[in-house]
């Protein structure tokens, strides 16, 4: 995937533990974002977040469509206004924290923003695979920070 854009997270830093005030069960507080190094030519930009370490598979955390590309973050519970948030795989819209099962080694919680070439297009109850689908060819640029978490 191409790179080129930066992201970051005033909560964590890339690598380390996410606070528990944003996980699942003790608050659900979506982490503040900010990026920067927008590449020309973008028309839209998408967040997605998800757990490649759940028991089932790929489990989506986050998903947002339609971010404008002059935005440059998001804080802590905020909202981009003209974004759309998707559906995650707890079936809620927005951000569902992590949670995984008790005793699991910390599981890894990939935050990636991609910058594309046309807008997607996608509704409010696109889900993470709709938003795989639909990123396919058209990704000019992606930023990743990685959180831990575990209990």
């Amino acid at each position: 995937m191409p790179g080129g854009l930066e992201l970051r997270s005033s909560a964590f830093s890339d690598g380390t533990l996410i606070p528990e005030r944003h996980s699942h069960g003790r608050g659900n507080h979506s982490p503040a974002l900010e990026w920067l190094a927008v590449p020309g030519g973008a028309a839209e930009l998408v967040l997605v977040c998800e757990d490649p370490d759940a028991p089932g598979g790929t489990f989506t955390h986050w998903v947002v469509t339609g971010i404008p590309t002059e935005t440059s973050g998001v804080e802590e519970d905020g909202s981009i206004p003209g974004a759309l948030e998707g559906r995650n795989d707890f079936g809620e819209h927005g951000w569902g924290g992590p949670w995984p099962p008790a005793g699991d080694e910390p599981h890894r919680y990939f935050f990636r923003l991609h910058a594309v070439d046309r807008p997607l297009g996608l509704g409010e109850d696109a889900t993470g695979g709709q938003v795989r689908a639909a990123l396919a060819g058209h990704v000019l640029g992606t930023g990743t920070l990685v959180g831990r978490f575990g209990r």
